[in-house]
């Protein structure tokens, strides 16, 4: 184990309440592409705006088409090492709350608890109306789509459906960001996993846990918006699959 994996550990050993915070690097090895990277998603395709589809059916069916294309990746993606080593620390009772910007579902797939699991983006494995705030499985609704070719709206009262996850202009879910906030609050590691760290709100729950003196620890490949703050503790380059489930495996193990 090498000196920066090996000093992961001991703070994990020395935890009891840890906040992970993952991003798209955790998921990229279950077969989910990311959204920002060199190949990512969005150099190809550029995001329909919130406001753009509430108000075109034009917009509605292009934001589908997208959604349609991505199903088969996160409906048929299985978890990660990372998100196994996450439900390891739950288990041992060293997991205070991971705050995930994927969409994906992983975590839960994995075996972590709704408890601890609070997904700011939302979740691209339910739909939901934007009318009475019904919420289902996104197959039906997905099939609904490629046979219709037309946005699907919701049964029970009509309104517009999308998949159950925050697009670009769209508000955050506030009692969602209250979760994190208190998970932050009440942290004594917290651990940036495979993100860039580079969209708000969420980028800035690590800060608020750091800001009042908790360790502060990033795994990433590539650089992230957090490198050169002071408030980092430990900045770690590589593979976030190999050094995590190394320096979790090591630490539950004393």
């Amino acid at each position: 184990m090498n000196p920066e994996t090996a000093r992961l550990a001991n703070l994990i050993s020395a935890s009891r309440r840890i906040l992970l915070i993952t991003g798209a690097g955790v998921s990229t090895g279950s077969g989910i592409p990311d959204y920002r990277g060199p190949n990512g998603v969005w150099q190809t395709q550029r995001p329909v705006e919130y406001g753009d589809f509430l108000a075109s059916e034009d917009k509605r069916i292009e934001y589908w088409d997208q959604k349609l294309a991505a199903a088969p990746f996160i409906l048929a993606a299985k978890p990660g090492r990372v998100h196994c080593a996450s439900v390891d620390l739950e288990r041992a009772g060293r997991l205070g709350a991971i705050v995930t910007q994927n969409i994906d579902g992983l975590h839960t797939e994995a075996g972590s608890s709704s408890s601890v699991v609070i997904e700011v983006h939302g979740t691209g494995r339910e739909a939901a109306c934007l009318g009475c705030g019904a919420r289902g499985a996104i197959e039906p609704m997905l099939e609904l789509f490629a046979s219709t070719r037309r946005a699907p709206r919701c049964s029970q009262c009509g309104g517009l459906v999308k998949p159950a996850t925050i697009s670009f202009g769209q508000q955050l879910e506030p009692m969602t960001l209250a979760r994190a906030a208190q998970a932050a609050d009440r942290c004594d590691l917290v651990v940036a996993l495979g993100s860039t760290l580079s969209v708000y709100p969420a980028a800035a729950i690590p800060l608020d846990a750091a800001h009042r003196g908790v360790p502060y620890v990033i795994v990433n490949r590539g650089r992230t918006d957090h490198d050169d703050l002071p408030a980092v503790t430990l900045r770690i380059e590589g593979d976030v699959e190999e050094v995590f489930t190394e320096a979790v495996a090591d630490a539950l193990s004393r």
